[in-house]
């Protein structure tokens, strides 16, 4: 019935196209639909596929099978169309936010609250003994060891860690920074 439909919609029968319509568009619909699983979609794409039939029903071959495997082939290819043009879609979105990921700030907000950190950061460290003071100063901000640090204020290991670890804490106290 689909291929004597389908041979006469290839030849310009409205009529025919109709019943065929009516023959197969839930089918097609329903294939589209299990491709999809999105009901707007599908019958969009149910459509696209219903209307490339009427418009291309001059290329069904029925040496190469029934009229029927040819609709929900077109269908089926349409549907999965659909689907790899959604995943690269979503895959061109995902790179073009991976590749802005610069979050936009207030600079002027970013430069004063640095300052006051700095600011606050000084003002402990006055807070501290000179020992302390040095000791953090030549670790912290001159990259030395712990042994170097000994070395260049000319006091024993143990003294220059116990200071660091003393003042440190004093620091964390007045920065505010809530202890480990």
């Amino acid at each position: 019935m689909a291929d004597d439909l389908l041979r006469r919609v290839a030849l310009g029968d409205e009529s025919a196209f109709a019943s065929l319509y009516d023959v197969v568009a839930a089918r097609v619909y329903g294939l589209v639909l299990r491709v999809l699983r999105d009901p707007a979609q599908a019958e969009e794409v149910a459509q696209e596929a219903l209307v490339e039939i009427w418009r291309t029903a001059g290329r069904f071959d029925p040496a190469r099978g029934s009229a029927t495997a040819w609709i929900f082939t077109i269908a089926h290819r349409r549907a999965v169309d659909r689907v790899r043009a959604e995943q690269a879609g979503v895959e061109r979105l995902r790179r073009v936010a991976a590749s802005s990921v610069d979050t936009p700030y207030d600079e002027v907000v970013e430069q004063a609250t640095a300052r006051l950190d700095r600011a606050q950061v000084r003002r402990c460290l006055e807070g501290l003994t000179e020992l302390q003071r040095e000791a953090i100063t030549l670790a912290y901000y001159g990259g030395h060891t712990y042994r170097e640090v000994a070395e260049l204020l000319h006091a024993a290991l143990p003294t220059v860690k116990a200071r660091m670890r003393d003042g440190l804490i004093r620091m964390r106290d007045c920065l505010g920074v809530a202890g480990v």
